[in-house]
This record gives C-alpha cells, structure tokens and sequence, in this order.
C-alpha cells in the first residue's frame, strides 16, 4: 500500500562532499536538490574535507531556499526537520546537523538525526509499494561495504563488513593506478564492457569463507602488480576483470547470506550499486534462487537528502526525535542509529 501524506519533512546530507536537501510529504518526494562537488576534489584525486566543508557552509542554505521554492512549500509549514548525523567526514556533517538543528529551533519543530548507512539501507524501499520489511541488505559505496540483516525499520543486525577497503574505494584506486579520473567506479563501469573480463585472473579475497566479511585490498594489490608486467592497449581488460572480481565477491556474499539465512528478499543500495555489471549479476543470481530484489533506484544511490527524510518520516511517526544535545558521530554505528 502507498504511504499516505505527511508529514512535511525538510531533510539535510552533508556527509561527504555531496550536499543535498530535500522536502517530502509522506512516502513522496516534493524536492530534491544536490550540489556536487565532483570538480571540485576530481584536481586532488579524492575528497579534501577541509574543502568540502567549506563548499557546504556555502551551498546548505541557498538548498535549502531552493528546495522549499521547488516543493512550493513555505518554511513554516514543516513538520519535521532531519540531517546526517553520522557516519561521514565530521567537519562536513557538523555543517548540515548544525543547520538542522538551528532551523528546527527556530521552528520549534522536531529534529531527526538520521543514520547514513540506515538511510541508504533503506532506500531501495523508497518509491514503491513495499514497506520496510525483513530482508538480507547489501550496502556498497566508496566508505561501507556492509551486509545487514532487515528485521524492520530501526532493527539490524550487521552480519559483516571489509576489513580493509570498501568496494568503491577499491574502485577509485584501481581508477588510479589505470590512469582514469576521479571519481573512479563510473569510469569503470563505462569502461568494462569494452573489455574481457576473463583477461586476467584476479583474486577474489574471503569468497570461499563462510562469515559475510569482505576484503578488497588484495584485489587492488594484485592490480598493482600486475600492471607493470603489461604491454600494449591493455586497459579496458583490466577494468573488466577488476569490476568482474570485485562484483563476484559480492554476489556470492549477499546470496549466501540469504540461503544461509533463509530471507527470500535481498536489497543492494549506496553508490556501488549504480554499477551495471553488479545489477545484472544480482538479477540473474536471484532469478536463479527464486529469491526477491529490490535495486535503489539511480537518483537515490549516492548521497542524497531524499533517503535521509524517508528515514525521519519513519522516525517521526514513532515519535522518535533526537536529543539536541547529540552531537554529530562520524563513526556513528548503525546498531546506534
């Protein structure tokens, strides 16, 4: 069944170098306006946090106007205002979380301090027809990579992380070392295709281990070494076999825990899972075991302001507000929330 409307909740990203604002009415999103700053950190092959901190003091409020003007909503008729709280880059979330809690003062509304991780969690759920329910979740972006057991909205059990790299950092490095620009999983993503991904027999780390940890450096490694010893027009091969291991080794792992488990729905969501090759072989892996899928939908698998105020709208509803004196938590957890 849709969700029905309300409340109005006014919803603030500021966790990396992406800041974000949006406006939802209920289940449905009025608004959602994001300022990147790929170009920005693309000179320094990564994000700077100083830098990215002070683009956000910048960029938070002139959002926010924008947002209330493209959901034709007037400030005061907010329910709710949410912010990241955590996990992030602290300098970056202290801007959106402080903005957060000041306008919520100023309103003297409820403020929600939204979990990151919980949010992207949740957002394959977003937009469609189902509810939040029981289900296996693989969270995979440039900083998590994270499989989480779904009892229901505010209830997870972590079943396991990287140890090293998450997957879209190991993206990005790879990135590198191949000479492509910043950011790097969409450049190999484009890429891959136009290689052969059975080129060059890389490592899938903790693929045949029975926990549901992961391990992404030795892969980067391998492609390190690996390099040198190659000549000629060699590239897109590499980018194909790179995203081939990295993409088997997560497959194998959200559909273990799944059987393992016995959970029929799996979701995969964060910026990893706009990669092309990862939806297809999750489609066809679950086909294959009869099991249910839901993929974020592209527009919410990088950071965005539209999965942090459908969290608040759950929050709100339970009547979950968040002490004000709580700070921001750049190692917020998410059994912490």
């Amino acid at each position: 069944m849709p969700m029905p409307n309300g409340p109005l909740v006014l919803s603030i990203e500021t966790s990396c170098d992406e800041t974000a604002v949006a406006v939802l009415d209920g289940g449905r999103l009025l608004s959602s306006c994001i300022s990147s700053q790929t170009l920005i950190h693309r000179q320094f092959g990564g994000v700077v946090p100083e830098v990215a901190s002070r683009n956000h003091l910048s960029k938070v409020e002139p959002l926010v106007h924008e947002a209330l003007d493209k959901a034709n909503v007037q400030v005061q008729r907010i329910d709710c205002v949410a912010a990241t709280r955590g996990p992030g880059l602290l300098t970056s979330l202290l801007v959106g979380y402080s903005f957060g809690k000041g306008l919520a003062i100023g309103l003297n509304r409820p403020f929600i301090g939204v979990n990151h991780i919980e949010a992207h969690l949740l957002s394959p759920f977003f937009g469609t027809e189902y509810r939040p329910e029981r289900s296996i979740g693989l969270v995979v972006s440039g900083g998590h990579t994270l499989l989480v057991l779904v009892d229901r909205v505010g209830k997870y059990q972590v079943l396991g992380g990287t140890v090293d790299d998450a997957a879209g950092e190991a993206f990005d490095k790879v990135a590198k070392l191949l000479g492509l620009p910043y950011p790097g999983g969409p450049q190999i993503d484009a890429l891959a295709p136009k290689g052969d991904p059975r080129r060059y027999d890389l490592p899938r780390p903790m693929a045949g281990r029975r926990d549901f940890n992961f391990s992404f450096s030795g892969i980067k490694t391998a492609v390190r070494y690996l390099l040198p010893k190659l000549e000629g027009d060699y590239v897109a091969d590499v980018a194909a076999s790179f995203q081939e291991a990295v993409v088997d080794v997560l497959v194998r792992k959200a559909m273990a825990a799944s059987a393992e488990l016995g959970i029929n729905l799996i979701t995969v969501s964060g910026g990893v899972s706009c990669n092309s090759r990862l939806r297809h072989r999750m489609e066809k892996a679950t086909e294959r075991a009869n099991k249910r899928l839901l993929l974020a939908q592209a527009a919410l698998t990088t950071d965005n302001a539209a999965m942090i105020g459908y969290v608040a709208v759950q929050r709100f509803r339970e009547n979950l507000g968040t002490d004000l004196a709580l700070d921001a938590d750049p190692n917020l957890s998410l059994e912490n929330r």
